[in-house]
């Protein structure tokens, strides 16, 4: 399953407010939850779970061995609902006191679910810290205070491709990748009409691009007509790419079906497409950070955006120091390393992830290996639907196009404000 992370709603507008008025302090939290020490040694705890829909069997094992360790303690109701993590946000904030105590979640929706005071605190602060790699552990922060459980760390993209078709000098740079493809009547797929992947082209030209202080609008100067790198020459170097005949536009389903069939032989994806290319290329799969392509007679570093998932516990749970321990649990070094044998998905925590095991898969040192060429995604609401009709435009191969009318009325689109 695709690991594409959902944009920020409205709800962040109140993130001052929030996080001024509402929140706890970790060491408040820390201190109700020590004179408490969950003692509900009578009654049921009542605790719901989402998560992900392939992490459904993971996390009846896991909340399995959670009641075990607790039995003594309490007697538990534990549920768990399939919710993929990049629905949550929206799910979650529709009706937050009817949410699920403990959920998993996309680090991209942390404002949100902090605007809309949804999240408890975590309280073993410095056990998280201590645990888990420091860009998983700031990816939870909100204004110094950490408001969830570092979860995954391979929420990036890379290059898969076929070792009998390409060489690893080949997949160095996009435009050797594409020769050396339709020289062997293959394809190399890139989803042009979906912003998480087309960033890639945008993300290491020196150009600038983000949020701005209010959380919800964007700055970008991507139809600059000044600089090294011009607005325009990233539209003509993307234009250039769809025109190479090794080239096809395609997410994961072209990606894997192309494989599958023989006419497609590497595409930009995630760790989820790992084990469905493995079992077609077989000794011939391997996985990489991006190539560079040309852009202004250079060859720049194609950029990614990378991402964290993670767990939190609902502000509104009748159980919060239960959730929190829940929470803790499904994300601790065991249960991370189990995630990692039965999903594959790559560990923050820093004892799991410096693994052989974890050290020898390809997917997992690639999405780490891009990392130094990767940005969170931190983007407002207005930035999906220009992107994608932008890339669709290009994708089009249409000879008639502006190109700096097209860039100018994306920068126009995505810098819009709010209430437009």
């Amino acid at each position: 399953m695709r690991r594409k992370i959902t944009t920020l709603i409205v709800g962040v507008l109140a993130v001052s407010m929030v996080l001024g008025g509402c929140g706890k302090t970790q060491k408040e939290e820390k201190d109700n939850s020590s004179d408490k020490k969950t003692e509900e040694k009578s009654g049921t705890v009542t605790l719901k779970v989402w998560g992900a829909t392939d992490d459904q069997e993971i996390l009846a094992e896991m909340v399995e061995s959670f009641k075990q360790k607790y039995a003594g303690e309490a007697e538990f109701d534990i549920t768990i609902e399939a919710i993929e993590e990049g629905d949550c946000q929206g799910t979650l904030l529709a009706d937050v006191q009817n949410g699920a105590d403990v959920f998993a979640f996309a680090d991209n929706q942390l404002m949100a679910l902090v605007a809309g005071g949804a999240l408890v605190p975590v309280d073993n602060v410095d056990d998280v810290k201590s645990a888990n790699m420091e860009e998983a552990v700031e990816a939870a922060t909100v204004n110094d205070v950490l408001y969830a459980y570092p979860m995954t760390a391979d929420n990036g993209y890379f290059m898969y491709y076929d070792k009998s078709v390409f060489s690893e000098a080949d997949v160095t740079t996009l435009d050797q990748m594409l020769s050396v493809a339709a020289a062997a009547n293959k394809k190399v797929t890139v989803d042009l009409g979906d912003g998480y992947y087309l960033y890639t082209f945008f993300g290491n030209t020196g150009l600038n691009f983000g949020m701005n202080d209010d959380g919800v609008t964007m700055f970008c100067d991507w139809n600059t007509t000044e600089g090294p790198i011009k607005g325009v020459d990233i539209a003509q170097a993307i234009q250039a790419v769809v025109a190479n005949p090794g080239f096809q536009n395609g997410g994961d389903t072209a990606l894997v079906e192309g494989a599958q069939n023989g006419t497609v032989a590497a595409g930009i994806s995630g760790v989820w497409n790992a084990e469905k290319l493995k079992a077609v290329w077989g000794d011939n799969y391997a996985a990489v950070k991006l190539p560079t392509y040309t852009c202004a007679g250079q060859q720049i570093q194609m950029a990614s955006f990378c991402g964290y998932k993670m767990v939190g516990v609902n502000a509104y749970s009748k159980n919060k120091e239960w959730g929190l321990k829940l929470a803790d649990w499904l994300t601790n070094e065991e249960n991370q390393k189990l995630r990692f044998e039965k999903r594959g998905l790559g560990p923050s925590n820093t004892a799991v992830a410096g693994s052989s095991e974890v050290q020898s898969n390809p997917a997992i040192m690639a999405v780490q290996a891009q990392l130094e060429y990767a940005t969170l995604q931190r983007v407002g609401g207005k930035y999906w639907a220009p992107m994608q009709e932008f890339g669709n435009t290009l994708a089009a191969g249409k000879n008639d196009v502006v190109v700096q009318e097209l860039m100018d009325n994306l920068v126009k689109a995505i810098t819009a404000s709010a209430a437009n």
